[in-house]
């Protein structure tokens, strides 16, 4: 076989095997109508934090989001409007830190805490202490958001990926994705779009 040949199987078995990762990669972790388990997780205020504690909850934003990634930043005040809009009406934002202090030192416990008084967060700031809730969930981005509806079968859920279609700046925004499925949830009528591409930095892990 010439060279010219080896290199296009190997090219092709190097293909081949990015395909099967990124295929691997987008099977794991919770789907559109799977039931999420439950956690609990510390919060920035010491007290451990269940979805089962929120007794008139209709549902939830589960946020995977941290304190260093610029789009997770990007998307603070955007998170915090979600939570005082929805809350009232039983939909609270629960939010997530995946990210490994040990890889990451700015989004440590003591970091977290710190950022979740700046900025006066209404919502749970909780660690993933271990990494062993966000690949249950299959968040692969922060910010990573997942709509749960409580049914009487356990949280389903209903969307997943991105909170709007412009991390840049709130005031182009002209999709907002996570408004529309938590509107259409409350209101008892089908999600439109249930599935976007969540645009952000990697977990690290």
């Amino acid at each position: 076989m010439g060279i010219g040949k080896v290199m296009g199987a190997f090219i092709l078995i190097l293909s081949l095997t990015a395909f099967t990762s990124i295929e691997n990669n987008t099977i794991k972790g919770y789907g559109i109508g799977a039931i999420a388990d439950d956690f609990s997780l510390k919060n920035t205020d010491g007290k451990m934090v269940s979805l089962a504690d929120y007794d008139n909850a209709k549902g939830f934003l589960v946020i995977f989001t941290c304190n260093t990634c610029p789009y997770a930043i990007a998307y603070e005040d955007r998170i915090i409007a979600l939570d005082k809009k929805y809350k009232a009406k039983g939909v609270p934002v629960i939010a997530i830190n995946p990210n490994n202090p040990s890889v990451k030192p700015g989004d440590s416990f003591d970091a977290m805490k710190i950022r979740a008084k700046e900025k006066g967060f209404t919502f749970p700031y909780l660690l993933d202490e271990g990494q062993k809730v966000y690949p249950k969930y299959g968040a692969t981005r922060t910010p990573h958001v997942y709509l749960l509806q409580r049914t009487d079968k356990g949280n389903i859920v209903r969307y997943i990926g991105a909170i709007d279609d412009n991390y840049q700046d709130a005031s182009q925004v002209e999709d907002k994705y996570v408004e529309s499925a938590v509107d259409a949830m409350l209101a008892g009528e089908e999600i439109e779009l249930t599935l976007t591409k969540a645009i952000g930095c990697s977990i690290k892990v």
